[in-house]
């Protein structure tokens, strides 16, 4: 289908990099949503990583697509899960080298999010999810890591970005490095496909 576009509900410069090289027009929309709110809420209820990823990207996917209920609207969200502790984007460099000195060592899954919205209500949704193993790393590492690294890193949840430098922090990775990213992008992209929206 010509002339198809996609309202994104997020202003991660990531996330529309990656759908628009991947041939996916697509406008960008602030959901402004209370993330903690929402995130602590379902920890005190006991929700599980996995469910808070989902429920995050469809609180931002109703957000927009309530919005604009004539056209599609996707929100996605992830979460890094190191057994049972959540963590979430840095706020200072400091916090980033809590993160990474944590982290080190050590596997953690990442649970990436998609829901989309049509009609007011959501029509699709996916979880990806990949385990990542830090090698053991240096506090004197980390910390210059975090120095050249700051403030690109302060976007991502465990304070590492692995399409650049982050990478290093690494010795095996399983899953898709679109999962890793932040978006599940080959199943959304198949959907889009067998509807029709995008060329297959």
């Amino acid at each position: 289908m010509s002339g198809f576009e996609l309202k994104l509900a997020s202003t991660s410069a990531t996330r529309r990099e990656m759908l628009e090289k991947a041939g996916v027009a697509v406008i960008c929309h602030a959901p402004r949503v209370d993330e903690d709110l929402i995130r602590d809420s379902l920890l005190s209820e006991g929700a599980s990583p996995r469910d808070i990823a989902d429920a995050l990207a469809e609180a931002k996917a109703r957000k927009i697509g309530l919005k604009f209920p004539d056209g599609l609207t996707l929100g996605c969200d992830q979460v890094l899960d190191l057994q049972g502790k959540l963590f979430t984007k840095p706020e200072t460099p400091d916090d980033a080298i809590r993160q990474l000195t944590e982290l080190a060592g050590n596997s953690h899954v990442l649970y990436s999010a998609a829901v989309v919205y049509e009609g007011g209500k959501p029509v699709w949704r996916h979880i990806s999810e990949a385990r990542l193993y830090m090698r053991e790393a240096s506090r004197d590492y980390i910390t210059d890591y975090v120095r050249r690294n700051w403030p690109a890193i302060s976007g991502s949840v465990g304070a590492y970005r692995i399409e650049e430098e982050g990478v290093r922090l690494f010795h095996r990775i399983e899953g898709d490095h679109f999962t890793i990213l932040g978006l599940p992008l080959m199943p959304l992209l198949g959907w889009l496909g067998i509807r029709g929206l995008i060329a297959t």
